[in-house]
């Protein structure tokens, strides 16, 4: 596509030269790119960044044209818009042709159980004959081959998710499902997309103020997926219920349309009769956690809805194959190790609680707290690690260029305030090997925060990290 094509819609003259690319990162600027200069988000714990100042080095890099929201003069096309956020999103949908519209598109939003939900909605799909896509927080997927996350981000920037959902196009993939956040959706990561079937999975207030400032912003910032979707899957816990079911939807839960009943929890994972409009039968979940039910449940509404059979639906998920990260058991005996993403005190107490009810001997934790989030979650974290586990490893979790010795000290003080029995060791690899090396046969060893991610922020660099390599290279250090 030329800049001249690219820029018709919104009345600018531009040269036909060939467009390379589109980024709102100066970094990633090369030769035929267009620059879009982003304010930043003004957060409690930094001063933004603002695209505009990163102008000269963009053009250093060889952009050849800008979009902004400043009155600038430039050696190059200068597009000025209102809302560079919205401008890039739609750049993207119009450089990359618009790819959405070739896909039946899922949107899988909440403030627990995106993933997992999102993981086995795409599962079920290509069981039942559906060739999909998958991109979410554990990785992408087209079809069944897999590549890994595009960095911290739930829910990339607009040009990357645009550039999957074409390459999934040109596969001939049908479908995609996306996991989508409320940074997502309120920071226009995702503006024009449209979606046949979006999933609320749940909503917890306290998540993500540092955002959003309010519940009620953050609430509403998740509920736009469901204004944009033909038909919405809902869990019947989610708050104000009645003004998201003026859309079409499905309810799922105690009391909905779809939902379990007899949940039993076993070694290898969960068991539970399905009740839905399309019928009822036996289900098997290879996860742990009673709360994947729901998971669970979201997907099968979402999948049967789209028509799965209620055969293949029932085959797929007995076969789900897991989630990187999402209490993936590492090793079995003499003691247990297993890897979670819980980074918050709401999920690390699900966590906790999970395994607990599986094991004979100690709860050991790993765990710390991640840097330029809302701090709160470091008090949370340490009350929740104090009351759950009988002992806790302190450690690092990307503190950014936030001091880790801060974090640490508050994660220590909530925990002592509960009386909780706890070693601070600020390396994590150390830390690890310390619970690896204190484990007794029957005892559970739960290494949270980190998860599927590939990389560990310390300041300003991000170093390659794999939780389950370090947890395993641990375990062969003691001789097992």
């Amino acid at each position: 596509m030329t800049l001249q094509e690219l820029f018709a819609p919104f009345g600018l003259e531009a040269p036909p030269q060939e467009v390379r690319g589109i980024t709102l990162d100066s970094r990633r600027v090369a030769p035929g790119f267009v620059f879009v200069a982003v304010p930043g988000v003004p957060l409690p714990h930094r001063k933004p960044l603002d695209g505009h100042a990163f102008i000269p080095e963009a053009l250093a890099r060889g952009a050849i044209a800008v979009v902004g929201e400043k009155d600038l003069s430039l050696p190059v096309p200068y597009l000025r818009v209102k809302d560079a956020r919205l401008a890039i999103a739609l750049l993207a949908r119009r450089f990359y042709r618009e790819p959405d519209a070739l896909l039946a598109l899922f949107g899988v939003t909440g403030s627990k159980g995106k993933s997992t939900t999102a993981s086995l909605l795409h599962h079920l799909l290509q069981a039942g004959g559906v060739k999909a896509a998958l991109l979410s927080t554990v990785g992408l997927r087209l079809g069944e081959e897999a590549r890994p996350p595009l960095g911290h981000f739930t829910t990339p920037e607009a040009p990357e998710v645009y550039a999957f959902l074409r390459e999934a196009a040109d596969r001939g993939l049908k479908a995609a499902v996306l996991e989508v956040s409320s940074h997502a959706l309120a920071l226009k990561r995702v503006e024009g997309l449209a979606y046949r079937v979006g999933l609320f999975v749940s909503f917890y207030p306290d998540d993500h103020l540092d955002l959003h400032g309010t519940a009620e912003n953050y609430f509403r910032a998740k509920a736009l997926l469901v204004e944009r979707s033909e038909v919405a899957v809902l869990h019947t816990s989610l708050p104000h219920l009645e003004a998201l079911r003026k859309r079409p939807h499905l309810l799922v839960g105690p009391g909905g349309e779809v939902w379990a009943e007899g949940v039993r929890e076993e070694a290898e994972g969960l068991r539970f009769r399905l009740q839905s409009p399309w019928g009822q039968g036996e289900a098997f979940l290879p996860l742990l956690g009673p709360y994947n039910v729901d998971n669970a449940l979201m997907a099968l509404a979402a999948a049967l809805h789209f028509g799965i059979s209620l055969e293949e639906a029932l085959a797929g998920l007995a076969t789900f194959p897991g989630v990187p990260g999402r209490m993936e058991v590492v090793q079995k005996a003499p003691f247990r190790v297993v890897i979670d993403f819980a980074h918050t005190g709401k999920s690390l107490e699900e966590a906790l609680r999970t395994l607990r009810r599986t094991t004979p001997g100690r709860l050991l934790l790993v765990v710390g707290a991640a840097g330029e989030r809302d701090p709160r979650r470091r008090e949370d974290i340490g009350r929740v690690a104090a009351r759950l586990a009988d002992l806790t490893f302190f450690t690092e979790e990307d503190h950014r260029t936030e001091p880790l010795e801060a974090i640490l000290s508050a994660l220590a003080e909530a925990a002592r305030r509960e009386g909780g029995r706890f070693r601070i060791v600020p390396d994590r690899r150390e830390a690890i090997l310390q619970a690896v090396l204190e484990a007794q046969e029957g005892d559970t060893l739960l290494l949270a925060g980190k998860g599927h991610e590939n990389s560990l922020e310390r300041g300003q660099e991000a170093l390659p990290w794999n939780e389950r390599e370090v947890a395993e290279e641990a375990l062969r250090m003691r001789g097992l």
